[in-house]
C-alpha cells in the first residue's frame, strides 16, 4: 500500500474542476521543466572566453572538464611515426641473376681459354654464343698444328661472346684474363661470386645503389689480382650490383599507424591551467581551448537546444510513467509539487557537491525520500532519471554516474521495508560501505595501480566522498522528513511507527479506560497485518490503524460487551434505536477524537471506514421483534459510512467483523472458526461494503485464509483440567514444600 492509494478519498472529494486541475499540472511542470533546465544549463556549459593567436591572453584559463589534448597527442603520434623505419619487400631474383651472369661469364672465359691451348674441340664456333661444339674428339684428329692454323683470334673471340652477354671489358683485361691459369681463374670467381653476394644480401634500397656499389669496388681492389684483372671485375659487376629491395608503402603506412595508436593520448586534467593572464596564445593554446568547448560565441545555441531536447525526453518518460502507474500522484498538485521539490533539492546539492568530487552528488537522498514519502518503484524510476541528470553536471564521467545511480539504489532497498527511524541511519551506513567498494573497483578498473603519491590522495579523496555521501544523505533525509511531511500532510512509515508505540495518549486512555477494546484492537491489528501482507497492502498502516478504530468507544466503554465486566448491561434498559445510535457514534465519537489528537488523515479514515455502511444486526433484530410486525427501516440501524476506499480499510473491517464473531463462539474449533470466518467476508460481500474497495476476490480468499491460521491459534480450544486433579496437584505442592523445610 503506497501513499498515493492512502490519499484517493481525498483526492476522491477535490472540488476542483478538470480543466483547472489540468492548469495547475500544466503550470507546475513547466515551472519546473525551466528550473531543471537553468539548474542544468548553467552548471554544464562553461563560460566562452575570447582570445586571439599571438595575443596576450586577457585571464588565466583553467580547464573545467577532463579532455583529450588534442594537439600535443598528434604531435607525440607523428613523432613516434617518424621513427618508424621504412618497409622494404626483398626481391631474391637480383642475386640470383647476378650470380648466373658471373658464372656464365668464368664459363666463357674458361673455353676460350681451353680453345687457345688445344682442349676445346674444333667444333667450336665464335658466334657470340660462348659455348663450344659438343663433338670435340671428332674435330680433334688434326693434330695441334691444325687447331692452331684454324683457330680465331682469342682475344677477339672472348670480347664478342662477352658483348654478346652485354659485358664490355678492356683488351687489356681480356688479355689478363686469357693469361691466368684456371686455378687463378677459379679463386677469382669465387672471390667476385662472394663480393657479389654480401653486397646484394645486405639489401640494396635505390637511394643506396652508389654506396653499394663503392663497397664493391672497394673489395675488388683488395682483391690480389692484377691492375686490369680488377679494373675488368669492377666493369663485370657495376651493373649486376641492382637494387633488391623495393618500398612497400602500404607495409610502411600500417607500421606507422600502429606507431600512432600506441601512443597514449595526452590529457588535460580538470583543473589544469591552460593559460595564464598576459601570456601570449599560441597554437598549442588554441587546440586545447577548442578541447574543452571555451572558444566561440558565449551563447551556445547548439547546447541550449542539444539540452532543451533530452531534457524534455526525460519529463515526458516521468509523466508517461506517473500517468499510466501512479495515477493518485499524477492527478494530486501537492504530491507533484512535492516530488518536483525533492528532485530539485537533490540536484542543488549535487550542483553544490560537484565542487568537491563527483562521489560527493547525494542521489540517496532522493531515493531514501520517495521510498519513505511515495513508493519504492517510484524512487527507482527517479534514482535512475537523476544520475543520469547529475552527470550532464560532472560531464558524463562513467564512475560519478555509476556510484549515483548504484547508491540511490541501495538507499531505496536499505529503507523499502522502514520499521523504525534509525533505519535512516542504517541506510545511510551502507550506501557509504557500498560506495566505498565501488570506487575502489572502479578505481582498479580504470587506473594504474601504483602506490605513487597522486593515486593514493586521488584513491583516499574518493573513498573518503564515498563514505560522506552515504553519511550526508541519510542526516539531510532524516532532517528533511518531519518538515516535509508537516508541509505536504503526508503520512510516513516513521510517523506510524510512532503512533504505533503504546505510550501515545490515545492508546493510553484506550487501555485503561477500555481494556477489552485494547485486546479487540491489538488482535484485529495482528490479523490486519498479516492479511496486508499476504495482499501485498501497506501492513504497518494495517496494524496502526486497526489500533485506533475503535478510540472512539472510550467516550461510553460500558455500552460495549468487551468492556462489561461486572455483568450489568446497560442496553437492557434503553430501546434497540437508541442503542443503535450509541453504538453508531462510536465512529463519530473516534473521529473527532483522532482530529484532536491530529492523527494523520490516512488513519482517520480507517476510523470512519471501518464498519463501512454495515448493518448493526443485534439491535436490528432485536427492534423488529420488538415491533410485532411493522415496519423497521434498516437505515436507522446502519453505519453512516462512508465504505472502505481502501485495501487496508477494508481488511480492518473484515478483521474487526472476524474477530467478534469468532470471540462469540463457545467452541472455536478450526472447523467452525474456518466457517464462520468465511460466512463474515461473504456477507460482507454481498452487502456490498467491499463495492470500493481494491480487493479481488483472490485477495478475499488470501485474507480469509490469514484469518483463519491466526484465529485458530488465538482461540484455540483448551483442555479442561478437572477440579480433583486439580487439588491433588495443590496437597502435593504443600506436602513437597513442607518436606523441604
Amino acid at each position: 500500500m503506497s501513499i498515493w492509494d492512502r490519499g484517493k478519498s481525498f483526492l476522491k472529494g477535490a472540488s476542483f474542476p478538470a480543466k483547472i486541475k489540468r492548469g495547475q499540472r500544466l503550470f507546475l511542470g513547466i515551472g519546473f521543466f525551466i528550473a531543471v533546465y537553468l539548474l542544468l544549463f548553467f552548471s554544464i556549459l562553461p563560460l566562452r572566453v575570447s582570445v586571439e593567436l599571438g595575443m596576450p591572453s586577457p585571464q588565466s584559463i583553467f580547464a573545467h572538464k577532463e579532455v583529450i589534448d588534442t594537439f600535443s597527442t598528434n604531435i607525440l603520434r607523428e613523432e613516434a611515426a617518424a621513427a618508424v623505419p621504412e618497409v622494404f619487400d626483398q626481391i631474391p631474383d637480383v642475386l640470383e641473376e647476378g650470380k648466373a651472369t658471373v658464372d656464365r661469364f668464368f664459363r666463357e672465359v674458361e673455353k676460350i681459354k681451353l680453345l687457345e691451348t688445344g682442349e676445346a674441340g674444333s667444333g667450336y664456333e665464335a658466334t657470340g654464343s660462348g659455348e663450344a661444339g659438343e663433338d670435340s674428339e671428332a674435330g680433334g684428329t688434326g693434330g695441334e698444328s691444325e687447331l692452331t692454323e684454324t683457330a680465331p683470334d682469342k682475344t677477339a673471340l672472348l670480347k664478342e661472346a662477352l658483348e654478346a652477354m652485354e659485358v664490355t671489358l678492356p683488351e687489356g683485361t681480356i688479355e689478363a684474363l686469357l693469361d691466368q691459369r684456371q686455378e687463378t681463374l677459379d679463386e677469382l670467381q669465387s672471390r667476385v661470386e662472394a663480393i657479389l653476394e654480401d653486397s646484394i644480401s645486405a639489401g640494396i634500397k635505390p637511394e643506396g645503389l652508389q654506396a653499394a656499389r663503392r663497397q664493391v669496388f672497394q673489395e675488388i681492389n683488395l682483391m690480389p689480382f692484377s691492375p686490369e684483372i680488377k679494373r675488368g671485375m669492377e666493369k663485370l659487376l657495376t651493373p649486376l650490383i641492382q637494387p633488391n629491395m623495393l618500398y612497400n608503402a602500404e607495409a610502411t603506412e600500417a607500421n606507422r599507424e600502429a606507431a600512432r595508436q600506441a601512443v597514449e593520448p595526452v590529457r588535460i586534467l580538470k583543473k589544469s591551467l591552460i593559460v595564464q593572464e598576459g601570456e601570449k596564445i599560441t597554437e598549442k593554446h588554441i587546440a586545447q581551448l577548442e578541447a574543452l568547448g571555451l572558444l566561440g560565441p558565449r551563447i551556445h545555441v547548439g547546447g541550449y537546444i542539444g539540452l532543451f531536447f533530452v531534457l524534455l525526453i526525460v519529463f515526458i518518460i516521468v509523466i508517461l510513467y506517473l500517468y499510466l502507474f501512479n495515477r493518485p500522484i499524477y492527478d494530486s498538485f501537492t504530491h507533484l509539487s512535492l516530488l518536483g521539490l525533492i528532485i530539485l533539492l537533490t540536484m542543488v546539492f549535487g550542483l553544490a557537491a560537484r565542487f568537491f568530487s563527483g562521489f560527493l552528488m547525494p542521489v540517496a537522498i532522493s531515493g531514501i525520500l520517495l521510498t519513505v514519502l511515495f513508493d519504492p518503484r517510484l524512487a527507482v524510476l527517479i534514482n535512475i532519471v537523476l544520475a543520469l541528470l547529475l552527470g550532464f553536471m560532472v560531464d558524463g564521467e562513467f564512475n560519478f554516474v555509476i556510484v549515483s545511480l548504484l547508491s540511490g539504489l541501495v538507499a531505496i532497498y536499505s529503507v523499502s521495508r522502514l520499521q523504525r527511524r534509525s533505519d535512516l541511519t542504517r541506510a545511510g551506513l551502507y550506501v557509504g560501505g557500498v560506495n566505498i567498494v565501488v570506487i575502489i573497483s572502479l578505481l582498479l578498473l580504470t587506473s594504474n595501480f601504483q602506490l605513487e603519491y597522486e593515486f593514493l590522495r586521488e584513491f583516499s579523496i574518493a573513498v573518503l566522498a564515498g563514505l560522506g555521501n552515504g553519511l550526508f544523505s541519510s542526516v539531510m533525509a532524516i532532517g528533511l522528513l518531519p518538515y516535509l511531511e508537516s508541509a505536504f500532510g503526508l503520512t510516513t512509515a516513521i510517523t506510524l511507527l510512532e503512533l504505533a508505540d503504546p505510550g501515545r495518549p490515545l492508546l493510553r486512555k484506550l487501555l485503561m479506560e477500555t481494556p477489552g477494546t485494547y485486546h479487540h484492537s491489538i488482535v484485529v491489528g495482528n490479523l490486519a497485518e498479516a492479511a496486508a501482507e499476504a495482499v501485498r497492502a501497506d501492513p504497518l498502516l494495517a496494524r496502526v490503524g486497526a489500533f485506533y478504530h475503535d478510540i472512539g468507544k472510550t467516550r461510553r466503554p460500558y455500552f460495549f460487551v468487551e468492556n462489561q465486566f461486572t455483568g450489568d448491561n446497560p442496553h437492557n434498559k434503553i430501546s434497540p434505536n437508541l442503542s443503535a445510535l450509541i453504538i453508531r457514534s462510536h465512529v463519530k465519537d473516534g473521529v473527532e477524537l483522532a482530529r484532536a489528537e491530529k492523527l494523520p488523515q490516512p488513519i482517520v479514515e480507517i476510523i470512519q471506514q471501518h464498519h463501512g455502511t454495515s448493518l448493526i444486526s443485534f439491535f436490528y433484530r432485536q427492534a423488529v421483534d420488538n415491533g410485532k410486525g411493522m415496519e423497521v427501516p434498516e437505515e436507522e440501524f446502519r453505519y453512516e459510512g462512508p465504505l472502505p476506499q481502501t485495501r487496508e480499510a477494508a481488511i480492518i473491517l473484515l478483521a474487526d467483523s472476524v474477530e467478534a464473531a469468532v470471540r462469540s463462539l463457545s467452541r472455536p474449533v478450526a472447523g467452525r472458526v474456518e466457517g464462520m470466518v468465511r460466512r463474515i467476508i461473504k456477507e460482507k460481500l454481498n452487502d456490498g461494503q467491499l463495492d470500493e474497495a481494491p480487493l479481488t476476490l483472490k485477495d478475499l480468499d488470501k485474507i480469509g485464509d490469514t484469518f483463519v491460521h491466526i484465529l485458530s491459534g488465538v482461540f484455540h480450544q483448551r483442555i479442561e483440567y478437572p477440579e480433583r486433579e486439580l487439588r491433588a496437584d495443590l496437597e502435593r505442592g504443600k506436602k513437597n514444600a513442607g518436606d523441604s523445610k
